[in-house]
Protein backbone atom coordinates (compact mmCIF):
# COMPACT_ATOMS: atom_id res chain seq x y z
CA UNK A 1 0.00 0.00 0.00
CA UNK A 2 0.75 3.97 -0.80
CA UNK A 3 1.46 6.01 2.28
CA UNK A 4 -1.66 7.78 3.22
CA UNK A 5 -1.12 11.45 2.11
CA UNK A 6 1.41 10.00 -0.96
CA UNK A 7 -1.10 11.73 -3.36
CA UNK A 8 -1.09 15.12 -1.20
CA UNK A 9 1.09 17.89 -2.20
CA UNK A 10 2.00 20.59 0.45
CA UNK A 11 3.03 24.35 0.06
CA UNK A 12 4.60 25.14 3.46
CA UNK A 13 4.85 28.62 4.15
CA UNK A 14 5.56 28.17 7.72
CA UNK A 15 8.21 29.05 10.20
CA UNK A 16 9.24 28.00 13.08
CA UNK A 17 6.99 24.94 15.27
CA UNK A 18 3.34 25.10 14.79
CA UNK A 19 3.20 24.93 10.92
CA UNK A 20 6.38 23.11 10.36
CA UNK A 21 6.09 20.29 12.94
CA UNK A 22 2.29 19.76 11.41
CA UNK A 23 3.29 19.64 7.73
CA UNK A 24 6.57 17.33 8.92
CA UNK A 25 3.84 14.74 9.93
CA UNK A 26 2.13 14.71 6.94
CA UNK A 27 5.92 14.43 5.22
CA UNK A 28 6.32 11.55 7.51
CA UNK A 29 3.10 9.85 5.98
CA UNK A 30 4.20 10.49 2.68
CA UNK A 31 3.34 14.28 1.22
CA UNK A 32 5.27 15.33 -0.76
CA UNK A 33 6.02 19.05 0.74
CA UNK A 34 7.82 21.92 -0.92
CA UNK A 35 9.19 24.48 2.29
CA UNK A 36 9.21 27.86 0.95
CA UNK A 37 11.66 29.75 2.94
CA UNK A 38 12.94 33.71 2.05
CA UNK A 39 16.03 35.36 3.12
CA UNK A 40 18.39 33.30 5.96
CA UNK A 41 15.84 30.67 5.93
CA UNK A 42 13.52 29.66 8.78
CA UNK A 43 14.87 30.52 12.45
CA UNK A 44 14.59 27.03 13.66
CA UNK A 45 17.59 26.22 11.30
CA UNK A 46 20.34 27.88 13.96
CA UNK A 47 18.14 27.52 17.18
CA UNK A 48 20.22 24.77 19.35
CA UNK A 49 23.05 22.42 18.53
CA UNK A 50 23.84 22.98 14.46
CA UNK A 51 26.05 21.63 11.81
CA UNK A 52 25.57 24.25 9.02
CA UNK A 53 22.80 25.58 8.12
CA UNK A 54 20.78 22.66 9.78
CA UNK A 55 20.11 22.42 13.60
CA UNK A 56 18.74 18.91 15.67
CA UNK A 57 15.93 20.83 15.83
CA UNK A 58 14.78 21.46 12.23
CA UNK A 59 16.23 18.50 11.23
CA UNK A 60 13.50 16.82 13.89
CA UNK A 61 10.82 18.69 12.15
CA UNK A 62 11.79 19.29 8.63
CA UNK A 63 12.55 15.76 7.20
CA UNK A 64 11.25 14.74 4.35
CA UNK A 65 10.80 18.57 2.46
CA UNK A 66 12.05 20.22 -0.39
CA UNK A 67 13.36 23.27 0.00
CA UNK A 68 13.00 26.28 -2.17
CA UNK A 69 13.86 30.25 -1.44
CA UNK A 70 11.60 32.54 -2.86
CA UNK A 71 11.99 36.69 -2.52
CA UNK A 72 7.62 36.86 -2.29
CA UNK A 73 7.79 40.85 -2.71
CA UNK A 74 9.43 40.45 -6.12
CA UNK A 75 6.85 39.39 -9.14
CA UNK A 76 8.66 36.65 -10.36
CA UNK A 77 9.18 34.64 -6.69
CA UNK A 78 5.33 35.64 -6.37
CA UNK A 79 4.89 34.10 -9.71
CA UNK A 80 6.50 31.02 -9.21
CA UNK A 81 4.32 30.63 -5.87
CA UNK A 82 1.28 30.77 -7.64
CA UNK A 83 2.38 28.45 -10.27
CA UNK A 84 3.41 25.93 -7.28
CA UNK A 85 -0.10 26.74 -5.60
CA UNK A 86 -1.94 26.12 -8.78
CA UNK A 87 -0.34 22.09 -8.57
CA UNK A 88 -1.26 21.64 -4.37
CA UNK A 89 -3.36 20.62 -2.11
CA UNK A 90 -2.55 22.48 0.70
CA UNK A 91 -0.88 25.51 1.36
CA UNK A 92 0.15 26.01 5.81
CA UNK A 93 0.96 29.32 6.78
CA UNK A 94 1.61 30.91 10.02
CA UNK A 95 2.45 34.96 8.96
CA UNK A 96 0.65 37.10 11.31
CA UNK A 97 -2.65 38.07 10.25
CA UNK A 98 -3.10 39.60 6.80
CA UNK A 99 0.68 39.90 5.81
CA UNK A 100 0.31 36.78 3.17
CA UNK A 101 -3.11 38.92 2.22
CA UNK A 102 -0.74 41.98 1.57
CA UNK A 103 1.05 40.19 -0.83
CA UNK A 104 -1.54 38.99 -3.11
CA UNK A 105 -2.01 34.80 -1.50
CA UNK A 106 -5.39 35.63 0.80
CA UNK A 107 -7.34 32.65 0.69
CA UNK A 108 -9.96 34.55 -1.75
CA UNK A 109 -7.19 35.07 -4.50
CA UNK A 110 -5.82 31.66 -4.08
CA UNK A 111 -8.97 29.62 -4.32
CA UNK A 112 -9.80 31.99 -7.36
CA UNK A 113 -7.37 29.77 -9.29
CA UNK A 114 -7.45 26.46 -7.22
CA UNK A 115 -10.59 25.89 -5.64
CA UNK A 116 -9.81 22.60 -4.50
CA UNK A 117 -6.96 23.79 -2.23
CA UNK A 118 -6.99 23.32 1.85
CA UNK A 119 -5.59 26.65 3.02
CA UNK A 120 -4.46 26.49 6.73
CA UNK A 121 -3.85 29.99 8.53
CA UNK A 122 -2.04 29.69 11.90
CA UNK A 123 -1.96 32.30 13.75
CA UNK A 124 -0.64 33.18 17.57
CA UNK A 125 -3.98 34.62 18.98
CA UNK A 126 -6.83 34.59 16.15
CA UNK A 127 -6.97 36.76 13.29
CA UNK A 128 -8.82 39.34 15.17
CA UNK A 129 -8.99 40.56 18.61
CA UNK A 130 -7.04 42.94 20.77
CA UNK A 131 -4.21 40.98 20.63
CA UNK A 132 -4.15 39.71 17.02
CA UNK A 133 -1.26 41.66 15.53
CA UNK A 134 1.10 40.54 18.18
CA UNK A 135 4.21 38.78 17.18
CA UNK A 136 3.75 35.63 19.33
CA UNK A 137 5.99 32.17 20.53
CA UNK A 138 5.25 29.38 22.65
CA UNK A 139 5.61 30.80 25.94
CA UNK A 140 3.38 33.74 25.57
CA UNK A 141 0.67 31.58 24.61
CA UNK A 142 1.53 29.23 27.93
CA UNK A 143 0.77 32.51 29.89
CA UNK A 144 -2.22 33.44 28.16
CA UNK A 145 -4.07 30.00 27.84
CA UNK A 146 -3.10 29.38 31.70
CA UNK A 147 -0.63 27.03 31.48
CA UNK A 148 1.71 28.88 33.47
CA UNK A 149 -0.46 29.01 36.30
CA UNK A 150 -1.60 24.89 35.81
CA UNK A 151 1.61 24.17 37.05
CA UNK A 152 3.19 26.80 39.34
CA UNK A 153 6.26 26.34 41.76
CA UNK A 154 5.70 23.54 44.51
CA UNK A 155 7.17 25.72 46.61
CA UNK A 156 6.53 29.16 45.75
CA UNK A 157 3.12 29.19 44.04
CA UNK A 158 4.17 30.83 41.69
CA UNK A 159 3.06 30.31 37.67
CA UNK A 160 5.91 28.85 35.70
CA UNK A 161 6.68 28.09 32.47
CA UNK A 162 6.90 24.14 31.24
CA UNK A 163 10.56 23.93 29.54
CA UNK A 164 9.60 22.81 26.49
CA UNK A 165 7.58 24.15 23.41
CA UNK A 166 4.33 22.60 24.46
CA UNK A 167 2.13 25.20 23.12
CA UNK A 168 3.39 25.09 19.45
CA UNK A 169 3.47 21.30 19.16
CA UNK A 170 -0.34 21.34 20.43
CA UNK A 171 -0.82 23.25 17.63
CA UNK A 172 1.15 21.23 15.39
CA UNK A 173 -0.82 17.88 15.84
CA UNK A 174 -4.19 19.75 16.02
CA UNK A 175 -3.05 21.29 12.24
CA UNK A 176 -1.99 17.84 11.10
CA UNK A 177 -5.74 16.40 12.57
CA UNK A 178 -7.24 19.66 10.91
CA UNK A 179 -5.80 18.86 7.45
CA UNK A 180 -6.68 15.08 7.44
CA UNK A 181 -10.70 16.53 7.88
CA UNK A 182 -10.04 18.87 5.30
CA UNK A 183 -9.06 16.81 3.00
CA UNK A 184 -11.27 13.93 3.49
CA UNK A 185 -14.09 16.78 2.93
CA UNK A 186 -13.01 17.47 -0.12
CA UNK A 187 -13.05 13.83 -1.11
CA UNK A 188 -16.47 13.96 -0.73
CA UNK A 189 -17.43 17.26 -2.27
CA UNK A 190 -14.33 18.18 -4.61
CA UNK A 191 -14.03 21.48 -2.70
CA UNK A 192 -11.05 22.64 -0.57
CA UNK A 193 -11.60 25.17 2.18
CA UNK A 194 -9.57 27.28 4.75
CA UNK A 195 -9.19 26.92 8.14
CA UNK A 196 -8.22 28.91 11.10
CA UNK A 197 -5.97 27.73 13.78
CA UNK A 198 -4.67 30.15 16.72
CA UNK A 199 -2.13 28.59 18.91
CA UNK A 200 -4.38 30.37 21.90
CA UNK A 201 -7.51 28.04 21.02
CA UNK A 202 -5.32 24.96 20.57
CA UNK A 203 -3.76 25.45 23.88
CA UNK A 204 -7.09 25.84 25.66
CA UNK A 205 -8.86 23.10 24.19
CA UNK A 206 -6.06 20.58 25.07
CA UNK A 207 -5.72 22.19 28.81
CA UNK A 208 -9.28 22.44 29.68
CA UNK A 209 -10.87 18.36 29.84
CA UNK A 210 -9.09 18.36 33.70
CA UNK A 211 -7.12 21.22 34.08
CA UNK A 212 -10.21 23.83 34.02
CA UNK A 213 -12.75 20.91 35.61
CA UNK A 214 -13.29 23.53 38.19
CA UNK A 215 -14.44 26.41 36.19
CA UNK A 216 -17.03 24.37 33.80
CA UNK A 217 -19.97 24.23 35.63
CA UNK A 218 -21.95 27.73 35.42
CA UNK A 219 -24.67 26.69 37.32
CA UNK A 220 -25.55 24.23 40.14
CA UNK A 221 -24.19 24.47 43.46
CA UNK A 222 -20.71 22.01 42.45
CA UNK A 223 -18.41 22.00 45.18
CA UNK A 224 -14.60 22.69 43.76
CA UNK A 225 -12.06 19.63 43.90
CA UNK A 226 -8.75 18.97 44.17
CA UNK A 227 -6.96 20.28 40.96
CA UNK A 228 -6.43 16.88 39.15
CA UNK A 229 -2.64 16.68 38.81
CA UNK A 230 -2.00 19.02 42.31
CA UNK A 231 -1.04 16.16 44.36
CA UNK A 232 0.59 13.82 41.78
CA UNK A 233 4.33 13.89 42.67
CA UNK A 234 7.30 11.97 42.37
CA UNK A 235 8.41 9.00 44.19
CA UNK A 236 12.18 8.28 45.34
CA UNK A 237 13.57 4.68 45.39
CA UNK A 238 17.34 4.16 46.54
CA UNK A 239 18.91 4.66 43.12
CA UNK A 240 16.47 7.15 41.26
CA UNK A 241 12.61 8.31 40.69
CA UNK A 242 9.96 6.66 39.89
CA UNK A 243 6.37 7.60 38.71
CA UNK A 244 3.42 5.64 40.17
CA UNK A 245 -0.27 6.57 40.04
CA UNK A 246 -3.03 4.60 41.81
CA UNK A 247 -6.67 6.05 41.40
CA UNK A 248 -8.85 3.20 41.27
CA UNK A 249 -9.48 0.89 43.82
CA UNK A 250 -8.07 -2.27 42.68
CA UNK A 251 -4.85 -0.80 41.47
CA UNK A 252 -4.58 1.63 45.32
CA UNK A 253 -4.78 -2.24 46.64
CA UNK A 254 -2.25 -4.07 44.29
CA UNK A 255 0.23 -1.58 45.49
CA UNK A 256 -0.54 -1.79 49.60
CA UNK A 257 -0.37 -5.87 49.02
CA UNK A 258 3.20 -5.44 46.87
CA UNK A 259 4.85 -3.29 49.43
CA UNK A 260 3.27 -5.15 52.28
CA UNK A 261 1.15 -2.77 53.62
CA UNK A 262 -1.96 -4.79 52.80
CA UNK A 263 -4.24 -2.92 55.99
CA UNK A 264 -4.08 0.60 54.35
CA UNK A 265 -6.90 -0.67 52.09
CA UNK A 266 -9.40 -0.58 54.67
CA UNK A 267 -7.76 2.31 56.71
CA UNK A 268 -10.89 4.58 56.73
CA UNK A 269 -8.23 7.44 55.49
CA UNK A 270 -7.67 5.67 52.06
CA UNK A 271 -10.64 3.45 51.55
CA UNK A 272 -12.12 5.09 48.66
CA UNK A 273 -10.93 7.40 45.53
CA UNK A 274 -12.77 10.31 46.92
CA UNK A 275 -10.97 9.86 50.43
CA UNK A 276 -8.00 9.05 49.58
CA UNK A 277 -7.92 12.53 47.19
CA UNK A 278 -8.58 14.80 50.98
CA UNK A 279 -4.97 12.51 52.42
CA UNK A 280 -2.23 12.61 50.36
CA UNK A 281 -0.05 13.97 52.50
CA UNK A 282 -0.42 11.20 55.52
CA UNK A 283 -0.55 8.94 52.08
CA UNK A 284 2.77 9.59 50.78
CA UNK A 285 3.97 9.86 54.62
CA UNK A 286 3.38 5.99 54.99
CA UNK A 287 4.49 4.91 51.53
CA UNK A 288 7.68 7.01 51.16
CA UNK A 289 9.94 4.83 53.21
CA UNK A 290 8.59 1.85 51.91
CA UNK A 291 10.21 2.62 48.44
CA UNK A 292 13.34 4.18 49.81
CA UNK A 293 15.82 1.35 50.33
CA UNK A 294 14.81 -0.46 47.43
CA UNK A 295 16.07 0.02 43.35
CA UNK A 296 14.02 1.36 40.80
CA UNK A 297 14.20 -1.82 38.60
CA UNK A 298 13.03 -3.82 41.66
CA UNK A 299 10.32 -1.90 42.04
CA UNK A 300 8.91 -1.34 38.78
CA UNK A 301 9.07 -5.06 38.15
CA UNK A 302 7.50 -5.75 40.78
CA UNK A 303 4.50 -3.15 41.07
CA UNK A 304 4.19 -3.42 37.06
CA UNK A 305 3.92 -6.89 37.41
CA UNK A 306 1.18 -6.43 40.18
CA UNK A 307 -1.09 -4.07 37.71
CA UNK A 308 0.34 -0.62 39.51
CA UNK A 309 0.52 2.09 37.23
CA UNK A 310 4.73 2.39 37.40
CA UNK A 311 7.45 4.15 35.09
CA UNK A 312 11.13 4.80 35.98
CA UNK A 313 12.06 8.80 35.50
CA UNK A 314 14.78 8.13 32.44
CA UNK A 315 17.10 11.06 32.28
CA UNK A 316 18.15 12.96 28.92
CA UNK A 317 20.94 10.17 28.65
CA UNK A 318 18.91 7.21 29.94
CA UNK A 319 16.51 7.50 27.28
CA UNK A 320 17.29 5.64 24.59
CA UNK A 321 18.71 2.64 26.49
CA UNK A 322 15.19 2.05 28.01
CA UNK A 323 13.85 -0.97 26.99
CA UNK A 324 10.66 -0.34 25.82
CA UNK A 325 11.76 2.61 23.78
CA UNK A 326 14.15 0.14 22.26
CA UNK A 327 11.57 -2.33 21.66
CA UNK A 328 9.32 -0.19 20.26
CA UNK A 329 12.12 1.01 17.84
CA UNK A 330 11.31 4.49 19.22
CA UNK A 331 14.20 6.31 17.81
CA UNK A 332 15.72 6.04 14.42
CA UNK A 333 18.91 6.91 13.04
CA UNK A 334 19.88 8.49 9.70
CA UNK A 335 23.51 9.98 7.61
CA UNK A 336 23.05 13.08 6.30
CA UNK A 337 26.24 14.39 3.89
CA UNK A 338 27.97 17.19 6.38
CA UNK A 339 26.55 16.08 9.51
CA UNK A 340 26.88 12.76 9.96
CA UNK A 341 24.98 9.99 12.03
CA UNK A 342 21.46 11.73 13.87
CA UNK A 343 19.41 10.29 15.93
CA UNK A 344 15.39 11.28 16.01
CA UNK A 345 12.22 9.88 17.06
CA UNK A 346 10.49 8.37 14.75
CA UNK A 347 6.84 8.94 13.30
CA UNK A 348 4.83 7.51 16.32
CA UNK A 349 1.70 6.42 13.90
CA UNK A 350 2.72 3.53 12.07
CA UNK A 351 1.02 1.90 9.52
CA UNK A 352 1.90 -1.88 8.90
CA UNK A 353 0.55 -2.79 5.54
CA UNK A 354 2.75 0.32 4.33
CA UNK A 355 6.67 -0.59 3.66
CA UNK A 356 8.45 1.14 6.34
CA UNK A 357 11.06 3.54 4.24
CA UNK A 358 13.96 5.28 6.21
CA UNK A 359 12.40 9.67 5.79
CA UNK A 360 14.70 12.05 3.16
CA UNK A 361 16.86 14.01 5.93
CA UNK A 362 16.00 17.87 5.96
CA UNK A 363 17.13 20.02 3.30
CA UNK A 364 19.20 22.42 2.76
CA UNK A 365 18.18 26.08 2.64
CA UNK A 366 17.30 26.53 -1.13
CA UNK A 367 18.53 22.89 -1.90
CA UNK A 368 15.68 21.85 -4.22
CA UNK A 369 14.92 25.51 -5.94
CA UNK A 370 16.14 24.55 -9.33
CA UNK A 371 14.86 21.46 -9.67
CA UNK A 372 11.51 22.48 -8.44
CA UNK A 373 11.53 25.31 -11.05
CA UNK A 374 12.58 23.02 -13.40
CA UNK A 375 9.26 21.20 -12.53
CA UNK A 376 7.57 23.96 -13.30
CA UNK A 377 8.95 23.98 -16.85
CA UNK A 378 11.23 26.88 -16.47
CA UNK A 379 14.59 26.47 -18.88
CA UNK A 380 18.08 26.53 -17.15
CA UNK A 381 18.37 30.23 -19.15
CA UNK A 382 14.78 31.37 -17.17
CA UNK A 383 16.38 29.62 -13.72
CA UNK A 384 19.84 31.72 -13.96
CA UNK A 385 17.87 34.67 -14.47
CA UNK A 386 15.46 34.24 -11.28
CA UNK A 387 18.48 33.56 -9.33
CA UNK A 388 20.30 36.32 -11.09
CA UNK A 389 17.07 38.47 -9.71
CA UNK A 390 17.00 37.49 -6.05
CA UNK A 391 13.65 36.27 -7.21
CA UNK A 392 14.69 32.93 -5.83
CA UNK A 393 18.03 31.44 -4.61
CA UNK A 394 19.28 27.85 -4.38
CA UNK A 395 22.32 26.18 -2.55
CA UNK A 396 25.27 23.93 -4.10
CA UNK A 397 23.98 21.05 -1.58
CA UNK A 398 24.43 17.63 -3.28
CA UNK A 399 20.46 16.46 -3.63
CA UNK A 400 20.72 13.41 -5.09
CA UNK A 401 18.71 10.77 -4.19
CA UNK A 402 16.43 13.02 -1.96
CA UNK A 403 13.62 14.10 -4.40
CA UNK A 404 10.42 12.25 -3.21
Amino acid sequence: MQAPYSEIRIIDLSAVVSGPMATGILADQGADVIKVEAGKGDLTRVIGPAQGDISALFASINRGKRSIVLDLKQPEGAQVLRELLAQADVLVENFRPGALARLGFSYEAVAAFNPRLVYLSISGFGQTGPYAGFRVYDPVIQAVSGFADAHPDPVSGSPQLLQTLLCDKITSLTAAQALGAALHARSQTGQGQKIELSMLDAALSFLWPEAMYNHSFLEGDVPPMPEFGANQKLWRARDGWLAMITPQDDEFAAMCRTLGVPELIQDPRFASIPVRRKHPTELRALIEPLLAPHAVDDLIARLGAAGVPVGRVNTKQQLADDPQVQANGSLQHSTQEGLGRMRSARPAATFPAVAAQPAPPAPHLGEHTEAILRELGRSEAQIHALLASGAASGCSAPSAGRQP
